[in-house]
């Protein structure tokens, strides 16, 4: 019975893996990439790093873009737990992908009935953390952002011997770790010994504390893999991004040459090169030096080359260093790990990245027709064919589909409950609010812990973002005007107070921490359950002004036509093969 339970289990995982896990394209899988580069899945995650010392003040800062379009959004907030002595902690398998109805449950609850048969020791305190589809923050400001980078094939272990997935792997660290060093230490160590893989191949995490930021890369080992075999269940590296310096995670593996006489900037697993060398993925005697990325998990695209596929790497170099004028032909493979900026970035700069649509450069999606008479970045999100042809569009950083995007802050010159801070922003970040969670606040709206994309649902507050959504997508170019407004009374009013929000909580948890926790709680549930409540009737007040394509004014209770672009128009004469009309012929 347990053989046969083992093998359903295996067949259900595979067919799971086929039509919910994303595959990573890498040379590696085929000689023909530009044949190939259309084929790409567009659906993965952003991340940027920002070091202490390339920020205005001091924050280390990294963001997730949980670009997704079917995940589970919700968030909760787990607070901290003593253990007795002797307890364990059970290990569950967690889909990135995988939701439920509804009616049949809640994603953290379900995943319960996912037990892998592994329980750990318990440690005696486990710290108070915030989570969505990962770990995000704990209450020692320790914090993760997550991109997938996928890996060569043949590493892949979709089997039961890999006990740890990713979204397991970060709770565990938001548990048990207070800094990034200890996180992959631990997140290498728990790895190694009982598995890693499962649902998820080459993983990227940036892991960042009030002092430092590290990039921190993990693969499986193959599904020949078992504990028996006396080998690390998994394979990793870390590479430290400098003080000074940004880097970006756009879905590839960023590290490359490693330097292991250097464990302040580098920490890697035992196997990291005698894994390549074992299996032709390097070759030790070929003079060249070991190079993580080109050995597990290769990409010979550029940005030109892969015709908008692979470009938010170089466009993000193009943006925080344009003096350094990076070219669009230059292989990502070759571009560096990060960079110093021209400028430093305050949080509102970072979350204007993360929404940033390429505009000005020769991969803007509303260039020419695409975007359509309303300059709609969204359209036409992925490739698409005609007659036979395979057409690539952009693949952009700020995308319409992302289930939630946050932007972390740890600050080391604050107490960690009002030092950290998540600002979180659901749906797409190009319409969406930004609202910030402090580190030691003890409770989040109700509203953030339901919702579902099949369901409508206005107790959720992810629906009111995609409501304001749906409506801008409609007169982009018009609503979007409306949205700015919005976000710049309430999102930049929010980082703006921020110095003060500080400031009272420092005094406060000087006095007494406890009701700094109430205060910093109240202010950020206050703020969310406005915004949420604001960004509603935004949605509401679109729909009303844009109705039937017109411009419904509510003050003069008057309409007028919705002006469309002269060239849209030249071009609907041309291709409609339109003919002028007649002026009426004046009476005699």
């Amino acid at each position: 019975m347990i053989v046969k339970r083992i093998f359903m289990c295996f067949i259900a995982l595979i067919i799971t893996l086929t039509f919910f896990s994303p595959s990573v394209f890498t040379s590696s899988d085929c000689e023909k990439c530009d044949s190939r580069a259309s084929d790409i899945p567009r659906d993965g995650c952003t991340v940027v790093i920002v070091g202490k010392n390339a920020s205005v003040d001091g924050s280390v800062m990294t963001t997730h873009t949980c670009d997704c379009s079917f995940c589970d959004w919700t968030w909760r907030y787990v607070p901290a737990q003593e253990h007795e002595p002797g307890s364990t902690r059970k290990i569950y398998h967690i889909s990135q992908y995988i939701t439920w109805p509804p009616e049949e449950g809640l994603k953290w609850e379900k995943i319960k009935e996912n037990f892998t048969d592994l329980e750990i020791p318990q440690v005696s305190r486990t710290n108070a953390y915030f989570h969505g589809m990962f770990g995000y923050m704990n209450e020692h400001q320790l914090a993760i952002a997550e991109s997938t980078i996928g890996c060569r094939p043949k590493m892949k272990n979709p089997t039961p011997s890999a006990k740890i997935d990713l979204s397991m792997l970060t709770l565990l660290a938001m548990e048990r770790c207070k800094t990034a060093r200890e996180a992959i230490k631990f997140m290498g160590e728990i790895t190694g010994k009982h598995g890693y893989g499962f649902h998820d191949d080459g993983e990227m995490l940036a892991v960042s504390d009030p002092n430092e930021v590290w990039i921190f890369e993990i693969m499986p080992v193959g599904p020949l893999w078992t504990p028996e075999s006396g080998k690390p269940g998994s394979i990793w590296c870390a590479q430290r991004v400098p003080d000074d310096h940004v880097s970006v995670c756009p879905n590839e593996s960023r590290i490359g040459e490693i330097d292991l006489k250097n464990p302040d900037y580098f920490m890697v697993s035992s196997n990291v090169i005698s894994y390549a060398a074992d299996h032709g993925y390097y070759d030790p005697k070929g003079g060249k030096p070991f190079n993580w990325k080109k050995a597990y998990s290769p990409n010979e695209q550029s940005a030109s080359s892969s015709r908008g596929t692979w470009v938010r790497l170089w466009r993000f170099f193009d943006l925080v260093a344009p003096s350094q004028k990076f070219s669009p032909d230059t292989p990502n493979m070759e571009l560096p790990f990060s960079v110093k900026p021209d400028k430093k970035f305050s949080v509102q700069d970072v979350m204007n990245i993360v929404r940033d649509h390429f505009q000005g450069t020769p991969f803007d999606p509303v260039r020419g027709l695409q975007g359509g008479p309303f300059e709609n970045p969204n359209y036409l999100p992925r490739p698409f064919k005609v007659n036979g042809n395979t057409y690539n569009t952009a693949r952009l950083i700020g995308v319409n589909r992302a289930e939630y995007v946050t932007v972390t802050q740890c600050r080391d010159w604050l107490p960690n409950p009002v030092g950290g801070i998540i600002w979180l922003a659901f749906g797409a970040q190009d319409t969406s609010c930004f609202v910030p969670l402090y580190a030691g606040i003890t409770k989040i709206p109700e509203s953030f812990k339901i919702g579902d994309h099949w369901v409508f649902d206005r107790k959720s507050a992810r629906w009111a973002f995609d409501y304001v959504d749906f409506h801008t997508q409609v007169v982009y170019s018009h609503a979007i005007k409306e949205v700015r407004k919005a976000q710049e009374k309430w999102e930049g009013e929010a980082t703006a107070r921020t110095a003060t929000v500080d400031k009272l909580a420092h005094e406060l948890y000087k006095k007494d921490p406890a009701q700094a926790i109430t205060f910093l709680t109240d202010y950020c549930n206050s703020n969310a359950n406005s915004v949420i409540d604001a960004w509603w009737k935004l949605g509401d007040e679109l729909l009303v002004k844009y109705n039937k394509l017109w411009v419904y004014n509510t003050k003069t209770r008057k309409t007028q036509r919705l002006q469309y672009p002269e060239w849209f128009l030249r071009l609907l004469v041309e291709y409609d093969k339109l003919v002028p009309q007649n002026p009426p012929k004046k009476k005699k």
